[in-house]
């Protein structure tokens, strides 16, 4: 059959393009929101409604392609050109376009029996059966509306020896209020003293009071992974566990019943891990003072490893008026990888990303990050309105900004090496800034030093200096923070 003339050809294009078969939800739409969505889109899970059904998707039909569309949904923020990141949930291209000529079809069904089945999601734990479960043992009131809410609750541990976490899975009891928990444990007991001196379950306050290791965290949409190979986090036998948990009102009263399952490793690491935060303590130090009105305003930092490393993971860390957040790896021969991209940053979805490989970066690696927040009142999410000065602090209405790289030497004995260059960079990064805030001013302004808030800690009497048990019990905290990112050293 001879072929049609090609400017006829491109007169029945259009034709053609118009009585293709518009997608279906039994063939088309149901694997990708029963793969992509319904994990969370589903009940006793995070998210508000179901996307379990024909029904109940096509009642959204409008609401998914605006939010796939735009990149809202499926909630996942990071980004980079080299990497890929482990349990990625964002849609491809193709997936995307589908809703949306879904939608605009007028949400067809299809026909029944092409549907697929619902995947067979776990039920309870969904790394299995945990070996050790902890449950919060009173509820927290979350009123039916107000502002977020901040809440730290203690979980005893009654651990007689140290054990290795390999991963720690959250459930929270009222998914709808819980937008994420960081855990953190406590080696001296200070974060049970402030729960019980708080007439209510936990207790309010906020920065490192009762936080001696950080341990991962939990937001909403986040899936609990294991740390890669031998890799574990130590918890220090007599420690307490410490969920510092964010809490929205969603417009009806909760009572919020948080358990926790740890995983433990049969015995202790290898070799050990450190996390690169640059600008360090969150920022503590850099001096952020953001303008009112601001747009851009940015701080940066910069690293070189000592050592060969292998990176597995990555996260970011700012508050309301955070914009976007990037870091980067130049390697010796002048080659820029791309470690992580956050250009539209949200403070309701912070997750800790783990590369799908280990990213091997050699000595001499520069690692580079800049943090931008915007204090505008472009900015939708700016709790303040008009827009005033903000600075660094431990509140939300405060700002912090870092972004954290998890490296673990190539070479298991150069774990030390690697991180007392860091801590030289910090001690070097705190000086600049006293340099810098001595010439304009603002030296009072400058929030007191990790070591200094640490002897505050530990000094009960008072006087301003450690001795004896103070002095016993401050070095012992600050090794078993330090050894909880070591191998089984």
């Amino acid at each position: 059959m001879p072929r049609p003339h090609p400017t006829l050809a491109l007169l029945l294009a259009p034709l053609a393009t118009a009585t293709a078969e518009p997608p279906t939800f039994a063939e088309d739409v149901a694997p990708i929101v029963y793969s992509r969505c319904a994990g969370c889109h589903r009940a006793g899970e995070s998210a508000p409604f179901a996307l379990t059904s024909y029904a109940e998707v096509k009642k959204r039909a409008r609401q998914i392609a605006e939010v796939v569309e735009d990149g809202f949904m499926p909630p996942w923020h990071a980004r980079s050109e080299h990497f890929a990141f482990a349990g990625d949930r964002r849609l491809s291209a193709d997936e995307i376009a589908t809703l949306v000529a879904w939608e605009e079809a007028g949400a067809p069904a299809g026909e029944g029996s092409e549907t697929p089945p619902l995947p067979d999601f776990p039920q309870g734990w969904q790394l299995g059966e945990p070996d050790l479960v902890l449950e919060m043992d009173e509820a927290f009131l979350v009123p039916e509306s107000g502002p977020d809410i901040y809440r730290n609750f203690v979980l005893p541990l009654a651990l007689e020896q140290d054990r290795w976490v390999k991963a720690i899975e959250f459930r929270p009891g009222s998914p709808t209020v819980v937008h994420h928990s960081l855990f953190y444990f406590d080696v001296g007991g200070e974060a049970r003293a402030l729960d019980e001196a708080d007439p209510g379950p936990g207790f309010a306050k906020m920065g490192r009071f009762g936080r001696d290791g950080n341990l991962g965290g939990w937001a909403v949409g986040g899936q609990p992974v294991a740390l890669p190979e031998d890799l574990a986090y130590k918890l220090p036998a007599g420690s307490d566990l410490v969920l510092s948990t964010h809490f929205h009102p969603s417009g009806k009263e909760e009572r919020e019943v948080s358990k926790i399952g740890l995983f433990f490793a049969e015995q202790p690491p290898s070799r050990g891990f450190v996390g690169v935060q640059l600008p360090p303590h969150f920022g503590a130090i850099s001096g952020i003072d953001i303008p009112a009105g601001e747009a851009r305003y940015t701080k940066r930092d910069s690293f070189t490893l000592p050592v060969a490393v292998q990176a597995f993971g990555v996260s970011a860390h700012m508050h309301y008026l955070g914009k976007e957040v990037e870091m980067r790896a130049t390697l010796p021969d002048g080659a820029v990888l791309d470690l992580l991209s956050i250009p539209e940053w949200d403070f309701s979805w912070q997750e800790q990303y783990l590369y799908q490989d280990f990213v091997d970066l050699p000595a001499g690696t520069r690692i580079d990050c800049e943090v931008v927040w915007d204090n505008s009142a472009d900015n939708v999410n700016n709790p303040h309105s008009p827009p005033r000065r903000v600075r660094w602090g431990r509140e939300s209405t405060d700002e912090m900004g870092s972004a954290t790289l998890l490296v673990t030497p190539q070479e298991p004995g150069a774990l030390g090496g690697l991180e007392q260059a860091y801590q030289t960079h910090m001690r070097d990064y705190g000086k600049q800034r006293v340099r810098e805030a001595a010439d304009d001013g603002s030296l009072a302004e400058i929030p007191k030093t990790v070591l200094e808030r640490h002897r505050a800690r530990f000094d009960k009497d008072g006087d301003g200096k450690l001795r004896g048990e103070e002095a016993r019990a401050a070095l012992k905290a600050w090794r078993d923070y330090r050894a909880s990112r070591r191998g089984g050293r």
